[in-house]
């Protein structure tokens, strides 16, 4: 993670500043995070670890929603626990991230997954139900 943080301060022109310096609020963060991470790191190396165990809960994840397209109607109850944790990505944003000290407009954009993501979703629900209404 710090690695590529690097890279995306260092693509933005901003490699050797720090988060006092004069940038917008989006520069800003960034730096915040990167100095934040620099500095975890260098005391406790061990949290990067929590980092890979997060992408592969995704991965994990991701291996759920291959019931839905091999047999829909069979496992639409991953349908149903997508569109719930979606939902629940709402209030988790806004409370923790508020309790956590997360800028308002980060918390907006962790909503939108939670927004963006049930469209699909509520889309192959429905698929589903047309589906199950025409089977045998």
């Amino acid at each position: 993670m710090l690695r590529e943080l690097n890279a995306i301060v260092a693509a933005r022109g901003f490699g050797d500043a720090t988060p006092a310096s004069d940038t917008s609020s989006f520069d800003h963060w960034l730096l915040v995070v990167r100095d934040g991470l620099q500095k975890s790191y260098a005391v406790y190396p061990w949290l990067a670890y929590g980092t890979d165990w997060l992408a592969f809960a995704h991965l994990v994840l991701a291996i759920f929603f291959i019931g839905p397209l091999i047999d829909p109607v069979r496992n639409v109850w991953v349908i149903r626990a997508g569109i719930i944790a979606c939902m629940a990505v709402i209030p988790l944003a806004l409370i923790c991230g508020e309790l956590r000290g997360i800028p308002i407009g980060w918390r907006m954009i962790d909503c939108s997954f939670g927004i963006l993501g049930v469209l699909p979703l509520y889309y192959c629900l429905r698929l589903t139900a047309d589906i199950s209404s025409h089977a045998p």
